[in-house]
C-alpha cells in the first residue's frame, strides 16, 4: 500500500449531505436543527428572547446537554417539578439532563444555547410538559 493510497477515500462510500438548517419559530424565541439522524443525535441552536421561558418539561428518552454560546438564563433542574434547584448560567456553562430530569429554562437576557441530544425513534414528540406559559400541552405545539 503506498502513503498516496492510504489517504484516498474508498470510490463508493458515503456521501455527504449539505443543506440549509431549518429554523422553527416558538413562542419563546426560534430555534434551528442544524443536525439530526434518527435514532443516532439531534443538535440545535436555541435563541431565546429575554423574558421568556421553554416550558417546565422532562423527557421519557431523550438526554439533552445544552451550553450557554451568549447571554444569561436561569435553569431549574430536579427530579420533580417540587423539588428544583435554580442555577444562573452564562457564557460557556453547560448542563447535562438525563432523561426523567424536569427541567426549565428562562431567558434572563437574550439567550443562545446549543444543544445535543439523543435521537430515539420519536424524539420529536419526547417531552412532557407540566407548566407552559404560552398554553400549550402535551407534544403537538412548537
Amino acid at each position: 500500500m503506498t502513503s498516496e493510497s492510504a489517504v484516498r477515500p474508498p470510490a463508493a462510500g458515503p456521501v455527504p449531505e449539505v443543506y440549509r438548517a431549518p429554523k422553527q419559530d416558538k413562542p419563546w424565541g426560534h430555534e434551528v436543527i442544524f443536525a439530526s439522524l434518527d435514532g443516532k443525535y439531534v443538535g440545535k441552536i436555541l435563541h431565546v428572547t429575554a423574558g421568556h421561558a421553554l416550558s417546565l418539561q422532562y423527557h421519557r428518552e431523550k438526554d439533552e446537554t445544552q451550553y450557554v454560546l451568549s447571554g444569561a438564563a436561569l435553569v431549574e433542574h430536579g427530579p420533580s417539578a417540587d423539588a428544583l434547584v435554580s442555577q444562573h448560567f452564562g457564557p460557556g456553562d453547560t448542563i447535562h439532563l438525563p432523561a426523567g430530569t424536569v427541567h426549565r429554562i428562562t431567558a434572563i437576557t437574550d439567550l443562545m444555547l446549543a444543544e445535543a441530544s439523543t435521537a430515539a425513534p420519536g424524539w420529536r414528540e419526547d417531552v412532557v410538559r407540566l407548566e407552559d406559559k404560552y398554553g400549550r400541552t402535551g407534544t403537538v405545539a412548537p
